[in-house]
């Protein structure tokens, strides 16, 4: 099994990351003035879904309503089908019970004025979402490689599937909200292995305070204010008060502190990396020390307040942060690959049918199969090459029967400097013995298309 910091490398919030290790740690107590601290793909007759990646119509059609398609669409066939799987609102699948076991924290530990759980939760909304919800309302740059046709699945030059939970924050301060968390699944063009897959599930979330709520419980409280005419520093942002941001700061960290260590266990030894995002300043990775082994578990920061104030909560300050379900998953029960989150073997899914979402669950590993390991080698066109369309043919052909595909060898032809990629695909079925047959019409197939939709010059 490889190692668990191998696992959880398809981090939320990894648009954009400069990050170095910060010695802050957690006090219980802040002094102003003072710096403190992954289907069911497996069937049983092995098929292509050779011209899923051709489109049959003018517009894609999903959840009800058709987008035109345009030089932009490059959403699949086979991640359609994945639309509204919805597998963290399935009752005993896992990512449901990582789901349960966080909102049942956040309603037990945070109350509302009247008595009601302070958070409220969306676990519902269409991953459609505009280009505008995805990237300009949450500040990443138009020339952000996060913005790619290569990273992402476009429905057309105005739609896409969101990429991230973050996608919703706007709307939902806009709505007058200042506590809540957004569940859902997001979308992203990856390589593939036992890590990674194109669809995995986040969860975001966001607290929004006023100068009240901010300074009441503060000794002088009511002479400090959340806002200056100030200057960007690393450590806060030009209209921010340094007094707002060390208590935003320490609330931000505490919350996920509890939240970690409920997941987890207590004598849980955490610290904090800083690091960049767009949408928060100053922003911070929360990195665990499990089983021996340094792991970062999610992405945080203060909001950016022009994010805050065009959504109209002008006079506010909060916090963000997010998540990936299948990582804490794989980590806490102990999950060796993203495929199995998708599947309907009742091996798998019966082990997360507990009486209490808190009763501790260690899966145990269904048979494994052994492997089957083909190459493929071929000349790249001369441009618009990306290696995440071969793998999302990969996927189209394949499905979850791939394992893993790796480059293995890069040449430059020394005369036509034509350049050839070598990849090995390694197919695995999780529930049953895949035959030499089955694998040579489905590499077969992967050839095929290659030649067709990519334009290389096939070295079969």
């Amino acid at each position: 099994m490889q190692s668990l910091r191998g696992i959880v490398m398809a981090a939320s919030w990894n648009f954009m990351r400069v990050v170095h290790y910060s010695k802050t740690v957690l006090s219980q107590e802040v002094q102003i003035g003072r710096i403190t601290s992954f289907g069911h793909a497996w069937s049983s007759t092995i098929t292509s879904s050779f011209a899923a990646k051709t489109p049959t119509s003018n517009t894609v059609e999903l959840l009800g309503k058709a987008y035109s398609r345009d030089d932009y669409s490059n959403v699949t066939e086979k991640i359609l089908s994945k639309v509204g799987k919805n597998l963290h609102n399935q009752r005993s699948h896992p990512l449901w019970l990582i789901k349960e076991r966080i909102k049942n924290h956040f309603y037990k530990q945070y109350i509302g004025r009247f008595g009601t759980p302070l958070f409220s939760v969306y676990d519902d909304l269409s991953p459609v979402v505009t280009v505008e919800q995805n990237f300009d309302r949450l500040l990443i740059p138009q020339d952000h490689p996060s913005r790619r046709k290569g990273e992402n699945y476009y429905m057309n030059q105005t739609h896409m599937l969101r990429a991230h939970t973050s996608a919703h924050q706007w709307d939902l301060m806009h709505s007058g909200l200042d506590a809540f968390l957004v569940v859902g699944d997001v979308y992203r063009r990856d390589t593939i292995d036992s890590s990674h897959y194109p669809i995995f599930h986040q969860m975001e979330g966001v607290r929004l305070f006023s100068n009240h709520e901010l300074f009441s419980n503060i000794k002088d409280g009511e002479s400090l204010q959340l806002f200056e005419q100030g200057h960007r520093t690393a450590h806060k942002q030009e209209m921010h008060t340094m007094e707002a941001v060390r208590l935003v700061e320490f609330s931000l960290k505490q919350v996920l502190t509890k939240l970690v260590t409920h997941l987890f266990g207590d004598g849980l030894e955490i610290r904090w990396v800083d690091c960049y995002f767009p949408f928060t300043h100053p922003s911070f990775e929360m990195e665990i020390n499990f089983q021996g082994e340094w792991m970062e578990v999610l992405g945080c920061g203060v909001m950016e307040q022009q994010l805050v104030n065009s959504a109209g909560a002008e006079e506010k300050i909060g916090w963000a942060f997010g998540l990936g379900l299948e990582r804490l998953a794989m980590i806490l029960y102990d999950i060796p690959d993203i495929r199995l989150f998708w599947s309907e073997d009742e091996r798998f899914l019966k082990q997360f049918s507990v009486p209490h979402i808190e009763q501790k669950v260690h899966f145990q590993p269904l048979s494994k199969y052994p492997p089957l390991i083909n190459d493929i080698s071929f000349w790249l066109p001369s441009e618009k090459y990306s290696e995440n369309d071969f793998y999302d043919l990969v996927r189209t052909i394949g499905g979850d029967l791939v394992e893993k595909v790796v480059l293995i060898d890069e040449f430059s032809h020394p005369k036509t400097k034509k350049v050839s990629h070598c990849y090995r695909i390694t197919y695995r079925h999780l529930e049953r013995t895949l035959t030499q047959g089955e694998v040579h019409h489905l590499h077969r197939a992967i050839e095929e298309l290659a030649v067709q939709e990519l334009g290389v010059e096939g070295r079969f």
